[in-house]
C-alpha cells in the first residue's frame, strides 16, 4: 500500500471518529421506550452522552427509580446494540442512573448478558414476547393514528371509510411513515394496496367489525398518549433540567407550566 493510501485512510478515519457523536445520537433516536413507543431521546431518557476515541459512553435516566426492570434493561440493551452496530465504535458502555436496579443492570450490561442472564432466578423468561407484545401495541396505535389523519384529511374522496382505506391512500407525513414502520416491524405486509386496517395477525378487518376494532384501537393510542404525557411530566420533576432534552409532541401543552429560558439541547457529554 502506497504512503498516499495510508494518508486516505487516515483521513477516513478522522472523519469516521470525527462524526461519532451525531451518529451516535442518531442510532439513539431510533431506540424506543417499548411501552410508549417514543424514542428514548425525545423523551429526555438520555442524560449525557459523551465520545472518547472508539469509546462511546451513554448514561440514562427514567422517571422513577421503580420504572418496571423489564422496560429499564430492553432500552438499555437496545441502546447498547445500536451503538455497537456504529462503524468506528470499539467499545460501548451503557449505564442506567438512580434506579433500585441500576447496580444489576449495569453489571449485565457490561457482560453483555441478557435479561435471564443479568437477573437470574429473579426472570422467568428472557423478553422477546414482551417485545412482540408492545410492538403490537404501538402498531395499533399507529394505524388508529394513520386513519384518522387520513378521515380528516380534507382531500380525503367522498365517503370513504376505515375499512376501505389502502395505505396508498394515507395522506404524506409522520403518521404514514410511522405506521409503515410498526408494520414492517411485525412482518406485516407493506405494499401500498394493502388495506390499512388489519387485526394483530395483519389480516383485513372486515367491514361488519370495522367500528369494533377502530374503537379499541383508539383506547391503546389514547392510554399511550397518557403514558407519554405522565412519563414526561415525571422526568421534569425528577430531573427539571431534562425539560431543555425532550422533543415536544402535540398534546403535551400541559408540561408547558415548566419554564424552559434556554434552547433545547440533547447534546450533552458524559
Amino acid at each position: 500500500m502506497s504512503a498516499s493510501d495510508l494518508a486516505v485512510r487516515g483521513d477516513l478515519a478522522e472523519r469516521v471518529r470525527g462524526d461519532l457523536a451525531e451518529r451516535a445520537w442518531a442510532a439513539l433516536d431510533e431506540v424506543l421506550d417499548p411501552e410508549l413507543d417514543e424514542p428514548v431521546t425525545d423523551l429526555g431518557f438520555v442524560r449525557s452522552l459523551g465520545v472518547e476515541g472508539g469509546t462511546v459512553r451513554v448514561h440514562l435516566r427514567l422517571p422513577t427509580s421503580f420504572c418496571s426492570p423489564n422496560f429499564a434493561f430492553l432500552m438499555a440493551a437496545d441502546a447498547r446494540a445500536a451503538l455497537g452496530a456504529l462503524d468506528g465504535v470499539d467499545r460501548v458502555i451503557v449505564e442506567l442512573d438512580d434506579h433500585h436496579d441500576s447496580d444489576v443492570i449495569n453489571r449485565g450490561l457490561a457482560a453483555g448478558a441478557d435479561f435471564v442472564g443479568t437477573f437470574g432466578p429473579e426472570a422467568e423468561e428472557d423478553l422477546d414476547e414482551l417485545r412482540w407484545t408492545f410492538r403490537r401495541k404501538a402498531h395499533t396505535a399507529a394505524m388508529e393514528r394513520a386513519i384518522t389523519a387520513a378521515l380528516q384529511d380534507p382531500g380525503a374522496p367522498a365517503g370513504v371509510e376505515a375499512h376501505t382505506l389502502l395505505l396508498r391512500d394515507l395522506p404524506a407525513g409522520r403518521e404514514r411513515e410511522t405506521l409503515v414502520r410498526r408494520r414492517a416491524a411485525l412482518g406485516f405486509d407493506t405494499d401500498d394496496r394493502s388495506p390499512v386496517l388489519v387485526d394483530d395477525t395483519g389480516a383485513p378487518v372486515p367491514a361488519a367489525d370495522a367500528p369494533r376494532r377502530l374503537r379499541q384501537a383508539r383506547l391503546v393510542r389514547i392510554s399511550m398518549d397518557g403514558n407519554a404525557m405522565f412519563c414526561r411530566g415525571l422526568l421534569r420533576t425528577r430531573y427539571p433540567e431534562s425539560a431543555l432534552d425532550q422533543v415536544p409532541r402535540p398534546g403535551d401543552e400541559q408540561l408547558a407550566s415548566i419554564p424552559v429560558t434556554v434552547l433545547p439541547t440533547r447534546r450533552r457529554e458524559a
